[in-house]
């Protein structure tokens, strides 16, 4: 799925080369309007729980943990129905992933592409 699935930070101008744009942030960006991001899709369920979000704080050093630990949550029966909605997306075209993080290498965005890529 490497080539049908990418990410970047929802602030960001869309391009044409998105394919559908997936915002995979439980919580809504702040200072983005609904129109100004051209989403396809809002997945809040695909993303990290609210307690693996404060404790993972955007902290580089964390980030091998909490790949480890949101990858886990990915199997759980909670992110079921979006986890599929998501594969069924990337199985048809192509699939930007959008997240308000500054660290787009370390956010939840770049590590479900891995996990998507790895699946």
């Amino acid at each position: 799925m490497r080539a049908r699935v990418g990410c970047r930070r929802i602030y960001e101008e869309a391009t044409p080369e998105d394919g559908r744009r997936v915002l995979v942030d439980r919580l809504w960006p702040r200072g983005m309007s609904k129109e100004k991001a051209g989403l396809d899709e809002w997945l809040r369920d695909v993303a990290p729980s609210t307690d693996l979000r404060r404790w993972y704080h955007h902290d580089p050093q964390r980030y091998d943990e909490f790949r480890r630990r949101y990858f886990a949550e990915l199997e759980d029966s909670e992110h079921e129905a979006a986890v599929r909605r998501l594969r069924d997306m990337a199985a048809h075209g192509k699939v930007t992933l959008l997240t308000a993080s500054k660290d787009v290498d370390h956010s939840e965005a770049a590590a479900l592409v891995q996990w998507l890529d790895g699946a």
